[in-house]
């Protein structure tokens, strides 16, 4: 029957991405038909010309690039690691360096070839809010592409190949013909989305929404056909 697509545009800067993918998983292992779900992580990119800088930490960061004084910026991801501990994960913004996520989506493009987007996307969010790694740092991406068994050889040629950059760029450029401002953000078969970290529950119902209609029109396609009397190009008239 084959599997429905969920498409994920996200950002590894994003802490409300890493929550909303809990989120969502939580609703996937309750959702019956999990195993007809493909995830696709497509790329975005929150701060695109941002300049990877390992000692300025990331209260600095948003005192720059927002106009806030520290104490501002505090209350800002105090407000995120509240919401992710909702999701049973543990942001540490002390730790963070604000980095340029160019190479980490070219990383998930790569992991995409060998059925691995989910669980490289998992470690990059993790090294990322967690574990206070730097993820524009090729020597590191390498590492959390190794501690998954991907072949490192081959994803440092992905680093300098404008094909998977250019794969970066097409999700982007996808991103804003369908209008999506913020990320996470959620589309299922391409009918319905969800917009933002939202409870599990509305992940749940609109994948019961969505893979209902799904099934129908595969089964559609695969109506049984009784064969009668009539002719073919390849047979002829029989």
């Amino acid at each position: 029957m084959g599997q429905m697509v969920v498409e994920v545009w996200s950002d590894v800067a994003c802490p409300y991405c890493f929550i909303g993918k809990k989120k969502f998983e939580k609703a996937l292992r309750q959702f019956p038909g999990n195993d007809k779900i493909k995830i696709l992580w497509k790329s975005f990119q929150l701060s695109p010309d941002l300049k990877t800088d390992p000692a300025k930490n990331m209260y600095e960061y948003l005192c720059e690039s927002k106009g806030i004084n520290v104490e501002e910026a505090k209350e800002m991801t105090y407000f995120a690691e509240e919401a992710a501990r909702t999701a049973d994960i543990e942001l540490n913004f002390d730790k963070v360096i604000p980095a340029n996520t160019i190479n980490a989506h070219i990383l998930i493009h790569f992991a995409g070839q060998y059925n691995m987007q989910n669980e490289i996307t998992d470690k990059l969010f993790r090294a990322h809010f967690s574990e206070g790694r730097n993820i524009d740092d090729k020597a590191v991406l390498k590492d959390i592409a190794s501690e998954s068994g991907l072949d490192t050889a081959r994803l440092d040629k992905a680093f300098n190949d404008d094909n998977f950059t250019d794969k970066v760029r097409e999700d982007i450029y996808e991103a804003s013909q369908m209008a999506i401002r913020s990320v996470p953000f959620f589309v299922f078969n391409r009918k319905y989305a969800v917009s933002g970290a939202q409870d599990p529950v509305v992940f749940l119902r609109t994948l019961e929404k969505s893979f209902a209609e799904w099934e129908s029109e595969v089964a559609a396609e695969k109506a049984e056909i009784i064969q009668g009397p009539g002719c073919s190009a390849e047979k002829g008239c029989m």
